[in-house]
């Protein structure tokens, strides 16, 4: 059997019952780092085999630990925090058991994104997990393009090193809209920042983050959808006069008017050429 473990997001007492017995039992420990692993396994008594299961060593380790579970022995994947596969490693090896006929299971516990989505005050109606963005800001716009009009909220992971790059880029990309930043969860520091996009208070930049998102309302989504002359246009041809449409645009878009007003100028000064 394999056993996808969640272990503490920071605070090592909140583990479950069950996850302890399941870490006493199993042959193996297949951990993201053995030695911060190690820390909860002195503290509870666990004194089980673990071996180095990381991003780095992923592939080449899965063929491995597939064929010790297929010699009938069982295994326990834990990351150093929160749930596998949550941002961390352990899909590779799930996809692995399933092709090889293993069986595996879940074995519940915390998960850093559903405490911060709880903590940010936001919906919690429908969400989406979208883990840490890339790292060349080509690849960032190409990632979160396709959630930029969902109405769901979003959450995001970050690291002490990117968390105000990271959130420079979210307002540019999302606008003003609500967030939150969660720092040091379940820690005796934990501390969460909430505000809007763009005028976020300070945010003491140490631990690992996440950074809660406000969806997209729903009115605005198809809206979005539109492109910015289009938008725009919708709102003219309703009997709305230009300053009143660029400012309702600017509004269903999350962005600056200014960005707006500029279209609004360029299409003024098209019909300008087309009737001269």
């Amino acid at each position: 059997m394999l056993y996808i473990v969640a272990t503490p997001i920071g605070n090592l007492d909140e583990i479950t019952l069950r996850a302890v017995e399941v870490l006493k039992s199993v042959d193996l420990i297949a951990a993201e780092d053995t030695r911060h692993t190690a820390l909860l396994l002195n503290k509870y008594g666990i004194e089980t085999r673990t071996v180095a299961y990381h991003k780095f060593n992923e592939r080449k380790s899965v063929d491995t630990l597939v064929e010790f579970l297929k010699s009938g022995k069982s295994v326990a994947v834990v990351s150093d925090a929160g749930m596998p596969t949550v941002s961390d490693p352990g899909h590779i090896l799930i996809d692995a058991a399933i092709e090889n006929g293993i069986e595996f299971t879940v074995v519940s516990g915390a998960c850093a994104a559903i405490n911060a989505l709880v903590l940010s005050g936001l919906s919690t109606r429908s969400f989406a997990v979208l883990g840490f963005l890339p790292e060349r800001n080509i690849d960032r716009r190409r990632y979160v393009e396709p959630y930029k009009n969902l109405p769901c909220t979003l959450v995001f992971y970050s690291s002490v090193h990117d968390i105000k790059k990271d959130l420079a880029f979210f307002y540019e990309v999302f606008g003003a809209r609500k967030a939150s930043v969660c720092r040091e969860m379940t820690k005796m520091f934990e501390t969460v920042t909430r505000g809007v996009l763009g005028d976020m208070p300070d945010i003491v930049e140490k631990g690992e983050f996440a950074v809660v998102i406000e969806g997209a309302s729903d009115s605005a989504s198809e809206l979005n959808a539109l492109t910015v002359e289009e938008h725009i246009r919708h709102y003219t041809d309703g009997g709305l006069d230009e300053k009143e449409a660029v400012k309702r645009v600017a509004s269903d878009r999350r962005v600056q008017k200014n960005e707006i007003y500029k279209v609004a100028v360029e299409m003024k000064n098209r019909r300008g050429n087309d009737n001269a």
